[in-house]
This record gives structure tokens, sequence and C-alpha cells, in this order.
């Protein structure tokens, strides 16, 4: 077994913790973005909600390139160029102010994905292999922790940058605003511009130090060096025979997009249908990651006593049950339990990810590509989701029978889809 001494381990798993935390923020301020666009391009939730799709489609199309192009180069390599490429993303909110088009804004988020889709086909399985087999999903749940603390960030104070707490149409604006109608988009537009700006700069940096520092090569691209000459394949498709790696891939599918339809649909519920004011249901918004975050720290705790499958099995029941009550009762309660369903997923995504990859050894990270395209049900998932809400307003909460189902196939994967039997 590949060993290495763990003073060699911290400072690459430090930087790596630094990217959970900077893809966290990126994606976690699309609910904010959702419920700003629906003012300045006049969007209904439905429309709005494409946002997400242009977001988490370019993690459909990108990781089996990504991967490859990491299997030729190097985790390193991969993870500056998506680093510059994100930032390059944020400070194309600069011209999208000007022109203030909703296409501009979806290719912008598309840009923007497709940088932080390299962190996460690269950071993922690094995390995983470097180190302890035995120890890979607590290590991995470790490090989401940081995910979870960005993803805080963003919902409690990024998006109070965003959000003025106005929401006018043309035929609402009070007679006396300044400047009138321009006027106020102009305002609501510059206000999307700051939080991108800041993480286009935080990306920069972070690019600079990876730039300067080494990364140790885990096991799997020493092997891989020795394997070139013989082997040109640069993606591996056979790797899906797994059957653990492949209904990790479904389960992924269907717990992002359960994930995604809850977290970018949570400011309109609050706002739209519950009726409650942006600073408030920002402030609740932030409960809710914080309960994720939480859960992130608290699971990684209680996985050096419970095995992981056993965790994600209980995790996912206790999240049907509350989808449930969503269901049932809408309004504060089902407000409520959204919360407890944020600290209920936390352990998930990188619980799955991690036993998806186990044992794949050099395919590892073409396993990993095809478990970051099923992010990919965050294009699609939600988007249902929301037409549901939009289709029937007097129920708008049954629409959370569509992150039930999902829950289902997580627990699934926890009870047996997990096994390594090929």
């Amino acid at each position: 077994m590949f060993n290495m001494k763990k003073n060699i381990y911290s400072i690459p798993l430090a930087l790596i913790f630094c990217l959970f935390f900077l893809w966290a923020i990126s994606s976690n301020l699309l609910p904010t973005m959702i419920r700003q666009l629906m003012k300045t391009c006049e969007l209904n939730p439905f429309e709005a909600s494409f946002t997400e799709s242009f977001y988490w489609l370019a993690y459909f199309i990108f990781p089996i390139p990504i991967a490859m192009y990491m299997k030729k180069y190097s985790y390193k390599s991969g993870i500056i160029f998506g680093l510059l490429l994100a930032a390059c993303g944020g400070l194309l909110f600069i011209p999208a102010a000007i022109i203030k088009t909703y296409w501009a804004y979806l290719c912008i988020f598309f840009v923007i994905a497709t940088g932080m889709c390299f962190l996460e086909t690269a950071a993922n399985p690094y995390v995983t292999a470097l180190g302890d087999p035995q120890t890979a999903s607590r290590r991995l749940n470790l490090a989401q922790s940081f995910n979870g603390l960005g993803a805080f960030i963003a919902a409690m104070f990024l998006s109070k940058l965003v959000l003025s707490g106005n929401h006018y149409v043309r035929n609402t604006l009070p007679t006396g605003y300044p400047g009138g109608w321009s006027a106020y988009i102009e305002t609501e537009t510059n206000a999307m511009k700051l939080p991108y700006l800041i993480l286009a700069g935080l990306l920069i940096i972070i690019a600079i130090i990876f730039i300067f520092s080494h990364l140790p090569r885990i096991k799997e691209e020493i092997q891989e060096l020795g394997e070139k000459e013989s082997d040109g394949k640069l993606i591996n498709f056979d790797v899906l025979k797994r059957s653990h790696l492949r209904w990790g891939v479904i389960a992924q599918f269907f717990y992002n997009g359960g994930q995604t339809a809850i977290n970018s649909l949570f400011l309109v519920y609050c706002c739209i249908y519950i009726g409650l004011p942006e600073s408030t249901a920002t402030t609740f918004f932030g409960f809710y990651m914080l309960a994720f975050l939480l859960g992130r720290w608290i699971g990684t705790l209680l996985m050096g006593k419970f095995r992981p499958q056993n965790m994600l099995l209980t995790y996912a029941i206790v999240n049907m049950l509350l989808c449930v009550v969503i269901i049932c009762f809408g309004g504060m309660v089902g407000l409520y339990s959204m919360l407890g369903i944020s600290f209920f997923m936390s352990i998930m995504y990188p619980t799955q990810f991690s036993l998806a990859l186990k044992d794949l050894g050099n395919d590892t990270k073409s396993g990993s590509a095809f478990l970051v395209m099923a992010i990919v049900g965050n294009a699609c998932l939600p988007q249902l989701t929301a037409y549901f809400m939009n289709s029937n307003e007097n129920y708008y909460y049954v629409a959370y029978f569509i992150p039930m189902i999902c829950f289902a196939f997580c627990a699934y994967y926890g009870w047996k889809g997990y096994k390594i039997i090929n």
C-alpha cells in the first residue's frame, strides 16, 4: 500500500479543502441569483429555474474530457486551469451588467460551472486517495464540511449583498422611485456583480498558490505514469460494469437533483409562497445552510463509530419522512422541515462518492468523471419541481414528492447498491 507521512499530506489537503469552500460559494449563490433574476429579467419561478440548468449542464458535458485531461497531465494542472476559468466567468459579470439579458447570465453560469467542474472532478478522488483507504469516506466528509462552510457564507451573508428587499414589477413600482423603472433595474443588476467579483479574486489568488505549491502524486497517478506507453485509454467506460459504481452514479443523479430542487427553490418558497420578506428569507436560508454545515461536522465524527452506508440509509429515510411532512402541511411547517432535511442531506454526497470509488484503482479518475456527470440531475429535477410548484400554486408543497423519490434512491444505495459484487 502506498503510504506517505501525515505532515506531507497536511498542506496538500489544506489546499484541496479550499477548493471545496470555493465551489460551494459558487453553487450556493444560485438560489439567490434565481430570486434576483426574477426581478431583473422579469421571470417566473419556472423560467428562472433554468439558471440551475445551465450551471449544472456543464457538469454533464465536461467531466469525461476533464478526466482525460488530468489523466494525461495531472490533478494539479486540472485544478489550476479550473480556478482560472471560473475566475474568468466571475469577471464576465461586468459586461453582463451592461447587456442585461437572461441569456448572457446563463452563458456566464455555464463558464463558471465548467471551471468548478475541473475542481470537483479533481478534488473528490484526490481526497479519497490521499491517505488510508479505510477512512476515505470520513476524510471526504471532513473535506465536504468546508463545502458546507462556503454554502453557509453564501446563504447568510453574500445573499444579503444581492437581495435588496425590494421586489417590484412595472405596474407596482412606486411613482416616486428615483429614475423610474430603468434605475430600479440598474440597481438590482449591479447588486449581482459584487459577490462574483469577490469570488473571482479569491479564485485567482488560490490559483497562484497552487502554481507554486507541491501536490504529491497519489498511487493511482504513479501507476498511470507507468502504463501510459502500453495503454492509450484516457477514459475507461468499462468501469461502469462495476455495479457499486453504476448504482453510485444513479444515486448521485437523484441525490443532486433532490438537494438542488430544495436549495434552489428555498428563497422562492419563502418569498413567493409563504410571503416572507427577503431579509427574513435570507436569514432562514443561512440557518438552512448552517444546518448543512453542522450535519457535515457531526456526520464526520459519527463515521468514526458507524459504517458510512448505514448512516446513508438512515439519513435518507429520515429525509423521505421530512418530505412527507412538507407535502402534507407546506407553509412554515414545511420550511422548518427543510432545515431538518438540510442537516440530514449533509453526508449523502461525499458518502456516496467515496463508496462508489472504492476498489477502482487506476480507474478512479474515470469513475470520478461519471460521478461528477451525475450532477446533471441538478439540471432537470429542480426544473420539474419548479414546474409543479408554478402549475399548482394553491398546492405548491405537493411538488416536494420529487425530492422524496430522490432520497429513496439514496436509501437503496445505502442498503444494497454500495456493495462491491464485481
